[in-house]
């Protein structure tokens, strides 16, 4: 079984910055994708940033230009830099990983408190 665990949420300050890490346990196979989700309370989960193995990297459209999302393939590691957050993207992020064809794994999720 993947674990995946994810670090760097916290509090801050609109217009601040945080780095969200998440690494995965696996280290043989290989990861077809890395990406951040975020859920805020009663809202559903939607998809922030991924990174393929191949560098192509999506953003939410409400991210472009603040987000950027990284990968170390050889540390099994994604990196989420956000930059200007605002307060509505206080959330819990969570790191979800894809092996294979159609394997799926989440992290527990990190809190991301952004306050005005």
């Amino acid at each position: 079984q993947v674990q995946l665990v994810e670090s760097g949420g916290g509090l801050v300050q609109a217009g601040g910055s945080l780095r969200l890490s998440c690494g995965a346990s696996t280290s043989i196979l290989v990861i077809e994708n890395m990406g951040w989700y975020r859920q805020a309370p009663g809202k559903t989960r939607e998809r922030v940033a991924t990174i393929s193995r191949f560098g192509t990297t999506y953003y939410a459209d409400s991210v472009k230009g603040r987000f950027t999302i990284s990968s170390d393939n050889a540390k099994n590691t994604a990196y989420l830099q956000m930059n200007s957050l605002k307060p509505e993207e206080t959330a819990v992020y969570y790191c979800k990983i894809v092996i294979g064809v159609n394997n799926g794994y989440w992290g527990q999720g990190t809190q991301v408190t952004v306050s005005s």
